[in-house]
Parts: structure tokens; C-alpha cells; sequence
């Protein structure tokens, strides 16, 4: 019998030991909010989990088109002394619920199949993460949703995601993990950073 396993390629997912939800549509059909060029930037942030636990964090937000964002998540954490770098590729657009942004984040998360005497077979699939995000002055903070928002994994399509999301906001449930919301702090980025 074969067995599966799951790389992610998250986020945050190795360092603080929780994962963001993830989806197989976006809460949002397709881009098709502008652009904010507020968002646009080098964004620094330290993570302290209460242990012995911290990690650097940097999301390089850039414009590839008119209503859609590359973002550039650059992360290193250190336990003990133990180095783990993490760097991931996304694409983003936001969109709303009454005035609040969200960010509609696609990703690829890689499947490896162990087969008995066969190599492996290792496929990519397509999925998608929602946070929301607030600029305040020099400070984005970002609130991802988190695995524990729904026990629901399928939806029909974008706007049956979207209604769930409402209904727990509206059911005052908690959609995001405190420990999972980070804030970052526009930096200059740095010169040697090749994009």
C-alpha cells in the first residue's frame, strides 16, 4: 500500500507548529481590486513563540500586475542552535468583506507518493490561503487564517468559501490564531537581495 505524504511550503508552518488553512479556491474568483502601493515594500518582523523559540521573518511585496502581487516570504528560525531557513513564492490579490482586506494567497504545496519498489512519484497541486491585512503607518500587520477555522475542506467554488468566512465572522467565531498574526515593520530592503 502506498503512502502519502505532504511538503508544505508555508509560511510559518515549521516555526510556530500550526499551519494556515488552506483551500483549494480562493475566497475571491480573480484579481480584481488596483493594486495598493502601500502594501509594496521590504516588510521585517521577529517572531517570539514563549519557548526558546524565535525567528526572523521578511515578506517582499512586489507589484506583477495591475491587481496582483508577487510576495516573497523570507524566514529563518532558531531554536537552540539550530538555524532553519524557509524561503516561499506566492502570488496574491486582495479583495473585501464589508471594509476589511483580505489577501487571497496562492501557493503550491508538493505531494510525494511512496510506492514499493518504485521511486517515488512526487506531484504539485495549486492552493490557496486568506489573511487579512492592515497597514498602519509603517506596520503591516497580517492575520491568516488557520487550520482550525472550519472543519470543512471543499467548497463549490470561490463565493461558497467567501459565505463561510462571513458566517464565522458574524458568529463572532475566531478565524485567525494570535500566535499565528505577525506584524512587520517597512524596511529598506536590503541590497544584496536578488529578485
Amino acid at each position: 500500500m502506498a503512502s502519502k505524504k505532504w511538503w508544505f511550503f508555508l509560511p510559518l508552518c515549521i516555526l510556530l507548529y500550526a499551519c494556515p488553512f488552506e483551500s483549494p479556491v480562493p475566497m475571491a474568483a480573480r484579481p480584481v481590486e488596483p493594486i495598493d502601493s502601500s502594501l509594496l515594500g521590504y516588510w521585517y518582523g521577529i517572531i517570539k513563540d514563549g519557548s526558546d523559540f524565535f525567528g526572523i521573518e521578511a515578506l517582499d511585496i512586489t507589484q506583477e500586475s495591475d491587481s496582483v502581487y508577487s510576495i516573497v516570504r523570507y524566514g529563518k528560525g532558531i531554536k537552540g542552535d539550530i538555524i532553519l531557513p524557509d524561503t516561499a513564492h506566492f502570488t496574491g490579490y486582495t479583495s473585501y468583506i464589508g471594509d476589511k482586506k483580505f489577501m487571497n494567497i496562492e501557493g503550491t504545496v508538493v505531494l510525494v507518493e511512496t510506492r514499493k519498489k518504485k521511486p517515488p512519484l512526487v506531484t504539485t497541486q495549486k492552493v490557496y490561503y486568506v489573511a487579512s491585512v492592515e497597514k498602519s503607518h509603517d506596520t503591516l500587520e497580517v492575520r491568516t487564517i488557520t487550520e482550525n477555522f472550519s472543519t470543512r475542506k471543499t467548497f463549490s467554488g470561490p463565493e461558497d468559501f467567501r459565505q463561510l468566512i462571513i458566517e464565522m465572522i458574524d458568529r463572532k467565531k475566531s478565524i485567525y490564531d494570535e500566535q499565528y498574526s505577525l506584524k512587520y515593520k517597512r524596511i529598506p530592503r536590503p541590497a544584496n537581495l536578488v529578485r
